[in-house]
This record gives structure tokens, C-alpha cells and sequence, in this order.
């Protein structure tokens, strides 16, 4: 292919996987914010404090997904020591379903 009509096609590429990943996040926040105005789950900031209540630390990361009919947050949370914990929340009690510390690889 000639080198003008590859450098469209090489941006065009790169502008779609650019936008995969930020359109994926907007339908996650878009699927939390309902989840949240019909009852489903708590607010984050609740969500937070259960967590860090049961592991003090800070939350390295956090993810929400449905399981068994139930939503759930998976938080990794990195304690003062430098121990990493991962905690699993039911996202409509706030109950700690699970809290294992992470290997250190």
C-alpha cells in the first residue's frame, strides 16, 4: 500500500484503541450510576470506609461486578507496612465477604 494511504489507516487504529479502553469506563460508570439510583448498591464513599475499617490502608484499586445475582467491589488495598490486601464487599450490605493478603512475588 502506498505510504499516503498507510498513515490514515496507522492513525485511525491507533485513535480507535485509544478510545476502547475510555469508552469502556464511561459504560462502567454508566452501569454503577444505575446500579446505585435503583438501590442495587451503596455509595462509594460507604463502600470506602467498610473497607478500610476492616483493612487500613490505601485502595490501589477497585472494581465492581455482578456475581451470583449480587454485586460485589473487588478493592486492593496497600496497609501502612506495605502489605497488600485484596477485599471483596457486597456492594449492597457492606458485608466483607472475603480479605486474603497477597503474596509478595
Amino acid at each position: 500500500m502506498p505510504p499516503h494511504r498507510t498513515l490514515p489507516l496507522l492513525l485511525l487504529a491507533a485513535a480507535l484503541a485509544c478510545a476502547g479502553p475510555s469508552a469502556r469506563a464511561a459504560e462502567d460508570a454508566d452501569r454503577a450510576r444505575r446500579a446505585l439510583e435503583q438501590g442495587e448498591i451503596r455509595p462509594l464513599d460507604e463502600v470506602l470506609r467498610a473497607a478500610r475499617a476492616a483493612a487500613p490502608g490505601d485502595v490501589v484499586s477497585l472494581d465492581l461486578k455482578r456475581s451470583d445475582g449480587r454485586w460485589l467491589y473487588k478493592l486492593r488495598i496497600l496497609s501502612a507496612d506495605g502489605k497488600r490486601r485484596t477485599l471483596k464487599v457486597d456492594a449492597a450490605s457492606l458485608r466483607i465477604l472475603d480479605g486474603d493478603e497477597d503474596d509478595d512475588d
